[in-house]
């Protein structure tokens, strides 16, 4: 089925649909931004770009849609883990998506998500307060 008749039938009818006052997000994998639109959509589009958390809370995990194996949903996504400084980690995302021409329409997208995921995983330094002389 073509994306555009998927969307169609998905588009106001989906178990990942969040609905609110305003605007409707979506919680579908592959979702960069979360907004229920067909661009950022990661069930119907035949090129989709995901970042995830690695499993052990250190770096982040890039999964991008092979186009062989659409059949087979398990062989369907290849990750990748990104697990060096945050520097090489938004470089790698924006060589494999900019350069390689895998929707680069995403990638702005994905480094922000990305950025977000590694600066969460930083450990939180308590600041120590001076004490002054009374």
């Amino acid at each position: 089925m073509s994306a555009d008749v998927q969307w169609a039938i998905i588009r106001n009818n989906s178990c990942f649909l969040l609905k609110g006052n305003k605007r409707t997000f979506s919680m579908e994998p592959n979702n960069l931004k979360a907004i229920n639109s067909f661009r950022y959509n990661g069930i119907v589009q035949r090129k989709t770009i995901g970042v995830e958390p690695a499993k052990d809370g250190k770096g982040v995990v890039m999964v991008t849609r092979k186009n062989q194996g659409w059949r087979k949903p398990n062989k369907n996504y290849s990750k990748m883990e990104l697990k060096r400084d945050p520097r090489r980690v938004l470089g790698t995302i924006r060589k494999t998506v900019g350069n390689n021409r895998y929707r680069k329409d995403l990638k702005m997208a994905a480094i922000r998500r990305a950025s977000a995921l590694l600066k969460s995983q930083k450990p939180v330094v308590v600041k120590s307060t001076r004490k002054t002389k009374s």
